[in-house]
């Protein structure tokens, strides 16, 4: 029973000590000169949407819940948003070549299909981010009229890799 206790105390030490640790928040009051719609049109409704299910993990600013405060959460929190920045930010989005401007816009609309975004580790905690049908086709159609502008705009060669 002691080394039970020696380690319950351990354990206690150790959480109160990485409360001290947190990660940096993805929180940016500047312009964003390179997001998305400078360059392509959000409709309103598609906004709402990027908004309240994708740009939490996918832009410059996450919204934080009070459990980010909490660790190891705040860490698990911020992988989420450090990995869903590396595959897609709408902030800097036109720093992106056209090549993986075009894809990303391809991976928005085969995961969104797929329901494979928005994850549902998020959606657990955010049930509002759950896309209803409406919303998914929204998304999707939005996706694909970037991709018609670009390739309007933009050799198709340019755009994807030839095979």
């Amino acid at each position: 029973m002691r080394i039970f206790r020696k380690i319950l105390l351990v354990l206690l030490f150790a959480l109160i000590v990485i409360q001290f640790f947190r990660p940096d928040k993805n929180v940016s009051a500047n312009q964003h000169p390179n997001a998305i719609e400078k360059h392509y049109t959000v409709p309103d409704n598609v906004n709402t949407i990027l908004v309240k299910a994708c740009n939490d993990c996918h832009s410059n600013n996450t919204k934080y819940p009070w459990y980010f405060n909490v660790q190891p959460v705040a860490w698990w929190l911020n992988d989420h948003v450090v990995d869903g920045k590396h595959d897609l930010n709408f902030d800097e989005f036109a720093t992106y070549s056209l090549r993986k401007q075009y894809k990303r816009m391809d991976d928005v609309i085969e995961l969104v299909k797929e329901n494979e975004m928005p994850l549902e580790s998020y959606t657990w905690l955010h049930n509002d981010a759950k896309l209803t049908a409406t919303e998914k086709e929204a998304i999707v159609q939005w996706a694909n009229t970037i991709r018609d502008t670009m390739q309007a705009r933009y050799p198709i060669d340019s755009l994807v890799k030839k095979k």
